[in-house]
């Protein structure tokens, strides 16, 4: 997923499968929200219960969303207008490009799966916005076809003569000359030809599997003894670099690349010997990637996970790629064997498989990228040279850091390091939802755990195509003596928590983080995250009694502090948005404020539609997926929407309601999968220092002259502001104001 894109929904039916236009049609799908709640407490008592957002959408029109699917296509859009900006750095623009096709691939295994398999089964569920899934398929597929010719233009006519006029050049076959045939047809025999095996399709030897998201070759030999055609396919192996140097590798500013494909295809007759090669072109399949781990309290949860992962791999197809130039008969073949719709084809002019040009991204071209900066170390904790000890420092108050302009591994990971190495802390808790392969918070983990410490590490092994590497980490973790939980039947655990107990003279002081992100401090250097730092006793009682519920029984649902789904999230949210309401009547100054990836759920959107009724501003900053429709007349006139697209992946939760003064961060997106499916956390930040800096981070991005995309009522996004003599970077500007250097 593109959780990937720095920068992680429209109309029309396909046409009839006897048109001749019938296979030039596509989908996709990104994944949605589930959430795990509990009321909190730490609410503002000025309201009665009776003040509670009214919760019928009775009086509200039935138009008044977008489509999720439709949001979610406009969102790959913006990361495609990234590639298509001349203002960005070229490799820059490649990356973009490449994140594009990542993010499509997961819509597909996902949303579009979903969308295909409820179409198919016949379950007339709507969307909010009152589609049938076949009508959303639909749709989505005319809107893809059109991104996909944008996004094989934006490569062909602009990245690549680019790339060119730079001394990077991605070129076919018939464009080397001999000494580039003979040196690649050398490299073909040694590192490629072992490892190739075509596979004939004929009464002797069915179609062959084809696995999902495979490069492949389809070929048609004629046996010129004979005159038949035959069909047969050759896999293009994933384990090699996708583009092939051309050259020596003496001047890292140049460089030649062939796609492995077109070398495979060159060198086709010494596969297939004896035969006459008549054509062969590339194709790709999408497999269904959504599938449920039917649990069984009784069942081992690991055992039935690894069951449904093997299943994985066999998915029905929910897309098929094709080269623009592939022939009817091969394409009608393809259809019949891989039992592929023909409305799911999408015809791509050039390369397929975009994804491939991060590859580029490890050229020592730095003048094509963005500048490189080393992250701050936050003052509290010292400098990287002589840190301070975490411990003391949180006895003196909170800490905010800001990712990725604070360093991770001079903050949580080091929290998590001197967690373990210090003789006087007892116990670490820690939730794992996705790290990185060679992850030092796993290692410090293990550490403690071997030092005699007890150590609880929630490991979430659903979490959508990390699932092998998280079993992978969970056995780990089990052999060095670590308590591994495997999360809550029905439910991901999606909350970012660490608590430390730690025995400090004749008492127990709990040492606590909560944070937006994974603990991975490889993403932790590309998206955007908070996290708090905190040993406020009410706090460290709030993570006990979740990690309580997490590992045990316990079926808490209320805290002091913090607020928990699947029970009371979107009640608390709700609940914040009604108080804002009554006191904006009562003539306080309110408004509301909030930072997400999506904003999807109808109760909350609702609710911020009665708060514009009421005369209460509005602002949201969302990333990716929003239902919402700002500027109504009579409906949302007091709401503005932005998103901000760029070199981080913005991705921290942030919601401020003014005429209360309250502040909240944690994991959960407004989306019915965080709010009703998973466990999720919001933390309450009461320091006014660290309020003051929420304060800034939003009123950044909400400036006017913020370069950001504004979403219009239309549902069109539009690029703002347009005077660029005031544009503001909220990204660079933030990095400035860290302090964090290039």
């Amino acid at each position: 997923m593109v959780d990937n894109a720095c920068v992680t929904h429209d109309e029309s039916t396909p046409p009839a499968a006897s048109s001749p236009d019938a296979r030039r049609v596509t989908t996709e799908p990104p994944p949605e929200a589930n959430v795990a709640d509990a009321t909190n407490h730490a609410l503002p008592a000025a309201l009665p219960a009776a003040t509670a957002v009214d919760r019928s959408p009775d009086e509200l029109p039935d138009n008044r969303y977008f489509n999720r699917e439709l949001s979610w296509q406009d969102f790959n859009a913006r990361v495609l207008a990234l590639a298509e900006d001349e203002s960005q750095p070229l490799l820059e623009r490649t990356k973009f490009l490449a994140i594009f096709s990542s993010n499509l691939d997961e819509f597909y295994m996902v949303r579009v799966a979903g969308l295909k398999r409820r179409d198919e089964t016949g379950l007339s569920v709507r969307s909010a916005d009152g589609l049938t899934p076949r009508e959303q398929l639909s749709h989505i597929a005319k809107r893809n076809q059109e991104l996909v010719g944008r996004h094989n233009a934006a490569f062909e006519e602009q990245v690549r003569p680019a790339l060119a006029a730079e001394g990077v050049h991605i070129v076919s076959w018939s464009g080397l000359d001999d000494s580039d045939h003979e040196r690649l047809s050398r490299y073909f025999r040694e590192q490629i030809f072992p490892v190739l095996t075509p596979l004939a399709v004929d009464p002797a030897h069915p179609f062959p599997y084809i696995s999902g998201l495979s490069l492949n070759l389809a070929v048609t030999v004629r046996d010129p003894e004979e005159g038949t055609e035959r069909f047969a396919r050759v896999k293009v192996p994933n384990n090699v670099p996708r583009l092939v140097r051309t050259e020596p590798q003496r001047d890292s500013r140049t460089a030649t690349f062939l796609p492995l494909e077109e070398l495979i295809a060159a060198h086709l007759g010494e596969l297939f010997s004896g035969m006459e090669v008549i054509e062969h072109h590339a194709f790709r399949v999408t497999r269904n990637a959504d599938f449920e781990v039917e649990e069984d309290r009784d069942e081992d949860l690991l055992q039935a996970l690894e069951r449904e992962l093997a299943q994985r791999r066999f998915g029905p197809p929910v897309r098929l790629e094709v080269s623009r130039d592939m022939s009817e008969h091969m394409l009608e073949l393809l259809l019949r064997e891989l039992e592929v719709d023909p409305r799911d084809v999408v015809e791509v002019p050039g390369l397929l498989d975009l994804s491939c040009l991060t590859q580029l991204l490890s050229l020592d071209r730095q003048e094509l990228k963005d500048r490189p900066f080393v992250p701050a170390t936050p003052p509290s904790f010292g400098e990287r040279e002589t840190p301070k000890s975490v411990f003391s420092t949180l006895r003196d108050g909170d800490v905010l850091v800001h990712h990725p302009y604070d360093s991770f591994s001079t903050s949580v990971q080091r929290f998590i390091e001197q967690a373990a190495a210090d003789d006087k802390v007892l116990a670490i808790k820690q939730t794992l939802y996705r790290t990185s392969g060679d992850s030092p918070i796993v290692d410090a983990l293990i550490d403690a755990a071997e030092a005699g410490k007890q150590v609880v590490a929630l490991v979430e092994i659903k979490a959508r195509f990390d699932e092998q590497a998280n079993i992978t980490w969970a056995r780990t973790l089990e052999r060095s003596g670590v308590h591994v939980v495997y999360g809550l039947v029905g439910l991901k655990t999606h909350c970012k928590v660490a608590l430390v107990v730690r025995q400090e003279g004749s008492t127990i002081r709990r040492y606590c983080h909560i944070g937006t992100g994974n603990y991975n401090p490889k993403t932790a250097r590309h998206y955007e995250d908070l996290g708090l730092f905190t040993a406020d006793p009410a706090i460290g009682a709030d993570l006990t009694d979740l990690f309580n519920v997490l590992t045990g029984y316990s079926h808490q649902a209320t805290y002091r502090n913090i607020l928990t789904s699947p029970n009371g999230i979107r009640r608390g949210i709700l609940d914040h948005v009604a108080r804002e309401i009554e006191l904006a009547r009562q003539g306080h100054e309110a408004g509301i404020r909030l930072k997400c990836n999506s904003l999807v759920d109808e109760q909350v959107v609702d609710g911020l539609y009665r708060a514009s009724q009421a005369g209460v501003p509005v602002e949201v900053i969302v990333r990716g997926i929003c239902t919402l429709k700002p500027g109504v007349p009579g409906l949302s006139e007091n709401i503005t929407v932005r998103s901000i697209l760029g070199r981080f992946l913005e991705h921290s939760r942030i919601f401020h309601f003014r005429a209360t003064g309250s502040y909240w961060i944690g994991s959960a997106d407004m989306m019915h999968r965080n709010l009703d499916r998973r466990i999720e956390a919001l933390v309450e930040v009461h320091n006014p220092k660290l309020t003051a800096e929420l304060d800034e981070i939003l009123s950044s991005t909400m400036d006017p002259h913020t370069r950001c995309w504004i979403l219009a009522s239309t549902g069109e996004w539009h690029p703002s502001p347009a005077d660029s003599s005031e544009v503001r970077d909220h990204q660079l500007e933030t990095l400035r104001k860290h302090g964090a250097t290039g």
